[in-house]
């Protein structure tokens, strides 16, 4: 079920940082998914990836609502209300996505 937050508002049409989790690829790290930063288009890896880099993302950023990314999966998540968000659109990918896990 999805819902509507406050947050909406903050989306925004963006276009992905990376092709993959970008601090990951940074330091050599491995994703499960990818979660797009509906803001700023920061591409970092799921709660389930070891890093958790898209939640350390929202955390220093305060940009509350990403996109299920890895493939373009059209659904959006709030991290303050914690509930899911209808999107107004979805981010077509760059290129192929390299796969970690």
């Amino acid at each position: 079920m999805t819902l509507s937050c406050g947050h909406s508002p903050t989306i925004q049409t963006v276009t992905p940082g990376s092709r993959g989790c970008e601090e990951c690829l940074k330091t050599g790290g491995w994703w499960v998914h990818l979660r797009l930063c509906r803001r700023c288009g920061h591409v970092g890896c799921c709660d389930d990836s070891p890093s958790k880099h898209a939640r350390a993302h929202f955390h220093a950023s305060h940009h509350p609502i990403i996109e299920g990314y890895d493939p373009p999966e059209g659904w959006g998540w709030c991290y303050v209300d914690e509930v899911q968000v209808d999107l107004p659109d979805q981010t077509p990918q760059l290129g192929p996505i390299p796969k970690f896990f």
